[in-house]
């Protein structure tokens, strides 16, 4: 489990640097016992292996307080983000119908929805009397085991609602075992942790370092926005491991004027397609190993991985299946297409995820019987890829209105839904543009209810009011009807270009 991998390391270098955060920093000692007192209270809560406690912090140390205790005590995490709308918070917690929810003060969380549920505050809460020696199976609800569940990430979902990808220990730890080998991780390694906790690339962030004796960054709670920022606590801390989505490292990069801090010993890139141009300027400029990696959350952050060496291609190669990882490019009939052929991509192995937290109608739609005997399953990832001449994956797009813009993976079909629901609006189509200057941007294309002018600007803030903010389209074109095609539905080929500013 999860627990194993990180008091291994409390055991082996209990006073190495744990978390650095804002000037202060914590040993690993140090950080053990804020988690094991906090974890002791949440087992006199009845937290245990398979119930909920929603995390409802922004970056800072009682969040990884809160993350580690949670699971220390055998619970489930699942992050809920303050910054994102209320509805959608509601929806999460209602779903996932935590025991507790862990805040602080200073992040000021009410939580939203219909079931009312203790709130603990970490930076108000006085532990002092538990004890802070390591937790025991014995003092556990019951026994931790490494077919429970770790944590449950609520991810863009096609029906207008989240969808929470519940993710078993035994995958994670996989694929932080493959990490730790893979990169060499150790006590000299310093991991910069400036993702939100709602996407699942932050679970590197959040358990790379900790589980191989190196030490977690924080950036600050809005850090992310900022890559001057960024890159000013990159070269202050000596990170060694950055972990980015490829439209962050071009950021990055711009401000840097190419070249990231040296202490930087690789990059792992992963997310959205990494373009050709931003890997070869990397490359270029840059001492620092580049490693493109593919994974949906649904299959415990990466199962590829591939060193970037020759940026000349159309494409940057996904790589190859890491540890207890299968993949398969299938077609149709769910039959191997060969080399140079497009298919679908299919997982199989350790990685997978249980399933959709309480959702096992969807769970059957995605996660599907193997047609390769030995009864195990495959996850159909909706991702159309190809096999090189080299044994390597290459990634080419969607197979259905899923698309990534700056990381985050989003249905399309959430978008269209919240603006459907609006009095203002008769009809909507949103769809992702790929931009040479701006990258992917979204682009909702609506015609008014009544012949009246349409104020944007109304329908924008309305939105943003139900979807988080990188789910607000970038363009809004109004038309007087949508372009169909024979069939009757809607062409989207035949929708105009919109313009779009560099921002």
């Amino acid at each position: 489990t999860l627990v194993d991998l990180f008091d291994e390391q409390v055991s082996r270098v209990p006073d190495a640097t744990a978390l650095v955060f804002e000037g202060e920093s914590l040993t690993y000692v140090e950080f053990d016992a804020r988690v094991n007192r906090l974890a002791r209270k949440l087992v006199s809560l009845g937290v245990g292996p398979e119930s909920t406690v929603a995390l409802a912090m922004r970056r800072s140390v009682e969040l990884l307080v809160g993350m580690y205790a949670v699971v220390k005590a055998g619970g489930v995490y699942v992050p809920v983000d303050p910054d994102q709308p209320d509805e959608r918070n509601a929806y999460i917690l209602d779903t996932a119908a935590p025991v507790v929810i862990l805040s602080t003060e200073r992040d000021e969380f009410t939580a939203p929805g219909e079931k009312s549920v203790p709130t603990l505050f970490l930076d108000s809460l006085d532990l002092s009397e538990l004890s802070a020696a390591p937790v025991t199976d014995t003092e556990r609800v019951a026994p931790l085991r490494a077919s429970n569940t770790a944590y449950v990430i609520f991810t863009s979902g096609s029906t207008g609602r989240p969808k929470g990808v519940a993710v078993p220990h035994a995958a994670i730890v996989n694929q932080l075992l493959w990490k730790r080998e893979h990169f060499g991780l150790g006590v000299d390694d310093a991991v910069l942790l400036k993702t939100v906790a709602t996407f699942d690339l932050s679970v590197w962030e959040f358990w790379s370092a900790l589980v191989s004796g190196g030490r977690v960054v924080i950036a600050s709670a809005d850090g992310h926005r900022d890559p001057a920022y960024l890159n000013r606590l990159l070269t202050e801390q000596s990170v060694t491991t950055l972990h980015v989505v490829p439209s962050m490292l071009e950021a990055l990069m711009v401000d840097a004027g190419g070249t990231l801090t040296p202490s930087l010993r690789q990059v792992l890139a992963i997310g959205e397609a990494l373009p050709p141009a931003t890997a070869k300027r990397f490359v270029e400029h840059n001492a620092a190993r580049l490693v493109n990696l593919y994974g949906p959350t649904e299959a415990a952050v990466s199962v590829t991985a591939g060193d970037v060496t020759d940026t000349s291609g159309a494409s940057v190669p996904i790589g190859v299946p890491e540890w207890n990882t299968r993949v398969y490019v299938l077609d149709e009939r769910l039959h191997p297409v060969p080399a140079g052929v497009a298919g679908e991509l299919y997982l199989a192995g350790t990685q997978l995820a249980r399933g959709y937290f309480g959702r096992p109608d969807l769970s059957a739609e995605r996660f599907v019987a193997s047609p390769f005997g030995d009864g195990e399953r495959l996850y159909r990832t909706g991702d159309l890829v190809r096999w090189t001449r080299d044994g390597q994956l290459d990634y080419l797009s969607r197979t259905d209105f899923q698309v990534k813009v700056r990381g985050f993976r989003i249905e399309l079909g959430e978008i269209e839904s919240a603006l459907r629901a609006m009095d203002a609006l008769r009809d909507v189509a949103v769809i992702a543009r790929e931009d040479e200057r701006v990258g992917t941007q979204l682009v909702a294309y609506v015609v008014p209810a009544e012949d009246n002018t349409l104020d944007v600007a109304t329908v924008r803030s309305d939105l943003a009011t139900q979807v988080p903010s990188y789910m607000v389209p970038s363009a809004f074109v109004t038309l007087d009807a949508l372009p169909l095609n024979v069939n009757g539905k809607l062409d989207r080929r035949a929708l105009p270009e919109p313009v779009f500013e560099t921002r």
